[in-house]
């Protein structure tokens, strides 16, 4: 009801020439004013700020300040990859090792659980925990035949018939697991389809001496066995089953004639952190007299 009154009331104005007339003058009266209002307030601003003593300008700017404070650079944060790396303690390994060791814990491709590095070149096994750390290492016996890989179907093939060129302990990634072996002496299974496991030095063939050679500081005469990894009785006692009982782990077995990283996919963990530093955003430019939000 008041809406209709008002619009009714209006309509008389309208129609008549002379008043709105007036009504044109008395509208373009009050543009004209506040235009001079605004021109004379933004002088006085003006004139203000030019007066005002240098130690209000240049006071530290309240943190509720600082944020409508125009910008021409927003910076994005720079954040830094740190690599994540094996505990070797103070134990010596190979690069080859290390780079593999590194690797797997950067990369989180034990996938949370126990693994070992056998070297074939050093003939040295490493035990790392699920995190890395370094449980202990040891000399190994490997494949008499130099080789990263297995014959097809050696695994179902008697001993006997195993020729000296075919006994290699091939390279690669394999998930192991504690088991018993057909005599009943615990091994940890490395490559079932291909026989391959690793288990205390057998010591049935003296004339092999087995012992002695894990014994001599070289790893010149540490080729002997048909492929399985020998590891010292002691240490595959307390290094290697407390590691991995009750849970499946990787072993990881080094080439000696093929490339590390085409075996593993591998990377180096500096490298891989410098890129995944430089790739991050750079600063975002923004347009001067912008506030942000």
């Amino acid at each position: 009801m008041t809406t209709k009154r008002k619009r009714i009331g209006l309509r008389p104005l309208i129609m008549m020439p002379h008043l709105r007339s007036v009504a044109a003058i008395i509208a373009k009266g009050l543009c004209f004013g506040l235009l001079a209002v605004s021109f004379t307030s933004h002088q006085a601003s003006a004139a203000d700020d030019a007066a005002a003593p240098l130690s209000t300008l240049s006071r530290p700017l309240s943190a509720h300040e600082g944020s409508a404070v125009p910008s021409t650079m927003e910076m994005q944060p720079l954040m830094l990859h740190r690599p994540q790396r094996a505990n070797f303690e103070q134990e010596h390994a190979s690069r080859k090792v290390r780079h593999v060791a590194d690797w797997v814990v950067d990369s989180g491709d034990n996938r949370s659980m126990p693994f070992a590095i056998v070297d074939k070149t050093d003939a040295r096994v490493f035990v790392f925990a699920a995190d890395g750390r370094l449980r202990g290492a040891a000399p190994a016996l490997l494949g008499l035949a130099l080789g990263d890989d297995a014959v097809p179907g050696i695994g179902d093939r008697p001993l006997s018939t195993i020729r000296p060129q075919e006994r290699t302990t091939p390279a690669g990634r394999f998930v192991a697991a504690l088991d018993r072996n057909l005599r009943g002496k615990e091994i940890l299974w490395v490559d079932y389809d291909g026989a391959i496991s690793m288990h205390p030095v057998i010591t049935a063939k003296p004339e092999e001496r087995r012992l002695q050679r894990l014994a001599t500081a070289t790893p010149l005469d540490n080729r002997i066995s048909y492929g399985c990894i020998n590891v010292p009785a002691e240490f595959f006692e307390k290094v290697v089953r407390p590691a991995f009982t009750g849970t499946d782990g990787i072993v990881y077995v080094l080439p000696e004639t093929r490339l590390t990283h085409e075996v593993f996919a591998s990377y180096d963990v500096e490298e891989n952190a410098h890129r995944q530093t430089v790739s991050q955003p750079l600063p975002a430019q923004v347009a001067s007299g912008a506030v942000r939000h």
